[in-house]
């Protein structure tokens, strides 16, 4: 069995709380759909209003995968093609998409903090073979 400390799996735990609350509210933005929303979805990113609903949907389950601990490197893996999705949006129009880019990296940091079977698999550093 690995061995977690306290330490690493709060820290884990409240950046993907953040990232979960930050995804969240962008959903309902695209679920409830209000008219400000609405005019830089469509306007100035490009998407059809009718993809709105769809895109939330998407983005909510996403979330809530990420959020399971069962399932959270699935969910892990989706949220980064959303948000690559987000990064390539933002590229296309010329626009800063550094928020998207930082946000897909938290995902991954915040689940390697808080689960000690994927810094097991990923390690940040190799013992040293023994010269035996």
């Amino acid at each position: 069995m690995i061995t977690q400390k306290k330490g690493l799996t709060w820290a884990g735990w409240g950046i993907s709380g953040l990232i979960g609350l930050m995804m969240t509210f962008s959903a309902s933005m695209k679920l409830a759909g209000p008219a400000e929303f609405m005019d830089q979805f469509v306007g100035k990113l490009g998407y059809p209003q009718e993809v709105a609903l769809w895109l939330g949907i998407v983005e909510l389950s996403c979330v809530i995968c990420y959020l399971i601990p069962r399932t959270a490197i699935l969910g892990a893996v989706l949220l980064t093609g959303y948000l690559g999705g987000a990064v390539a949006t933002h590229v296309r129009i010329h626009d800063n998409f550094l928020g998207a880019a930082i946000g897909g990296v938290l995902v991954w940091l915040a689940l390697y903090l808080r689960d000690p079977r994927l810094r097991a698999l990923l390690p940040l550093r190799q013992p040293l073979p023994s010269s035996e």
